[in-house]
């Protein structure tokens, strides 16, 4: 059994156990209630509301009250010096249709709702943000220490390979210029 519903001004088609976004409803979160306003509903019989059905009804449950994400409002007109920027953010209440009922028959989901509270979810993020920073702020100081000693060792052992490096460039050219001189002394 499917119903359409009409709120907002607009109108949804819904089944039992969907989850329907909506323009704004002054509901509080996990509240459950009822839709009257039916406009259709079908599945076996058909039943067309003129303009409302009567008798039928649609329950749903509010599980998160939000805003969309940012929409970029840019107008502009050519050649006349006209531009202008905005943002918007759509509130909108999502709800789940727990059931349709018309006629003494009564469409049923087995699911649970599940209620979002935004608000809750957004602080426990922050906190976790703010307790990661502190964390970092506190091994900075003994993470400064490790890198200085890693640079010590690291600029030591450049230095060693620079010696060896010298050595055998000292050692190579010193052979060549002996080589060169027991030649010449030959000829």
């Amino acid at each position: 059994m499917y119903a359409i519903i009409r709120t907002g001004g607009k109108q949804y088609k819904v089944q039992a156990g969907d989850v329907v976004q909506v323009d704004k409803l002054e509901q509080a979160l996990g509240a459950e209630f009822e839709i009257n306003e039916v406009l259709m509903v079908g599945g076996e019989s058909t039943a067309v509301g003129q303009p409302l059905v009567k008798g039928a009804k649609v329950t749903v449950v509010v599980t998160k009250q939000a805003k969309t994400r940012k929409e970029i409002v840019f107008k502009k007109k050519r050649r006349q010096g006209y531009r202008k920027f905005a943002t918007h953010k759509q509130e909108f209440t999502e709800l789940f249709v727990k059931a349709i009922s018309f006629d003494g028959k009564t469409a049923k989901t087995d699911e649970a709702a599940k209620v979002v509270d935004v608000k809750a979810v957004r602080a426990e993020k922050a906190q976790a943000r703010v307790a990661a920073r502190k964390e970092r702020a506190a091994n900075k100081g003994t993470a400064e220490v490790v890198k200085k000693a890693a640079k010590k060792v690291a600029k030591k052992k450049v230095a060693k390979k620079a010696v060896k490096k010298t050595v055998k460039k000292a050692t190579k050219t010193g052979a060549k210029k002996k080589a060169a001189k027991k030649t010449s002394k030959k000829a």
